[in-house]
């Protein structure tokens, strides 16, 4: 058996209009497009925090080497 929710009136027909315009037939069918969508949110954003920690490691290093590709002197053994 389904846990009965309280919705208020207002959260109701903001269902009903999302309802209509999704094209779905249940309320939980809205409520479960809703709760695919804030994990795939909340997923996006632990992703984008490992990136900016990963390059908060690997940023100070990659400068260090970058500073030893921007020499004069690598351009004279081109020639």
């Amino acid at each position: 058996m389904g846990k009965p929710l309280m919705i208020q009136t207002q959260d109701n027909d903001k269902i009903e209009k999302l309802k209509s315009k999704l094209g779905v037939k249940t309320k939980i069918e809205v409520l479960r497009t809703a709760l695919v969508l804030l994990e795939e949110k909340l997923s996006k954003e632990a992703r984008v925090k490992r990136w900016q920690k990963a390059s908060r490691i690997v940023g100070a290093s990659s400068m260090d080497i970058l500073k030893e590709f921007q020499t004069a002197q690598r351009f004279e053994k081109l020639s």
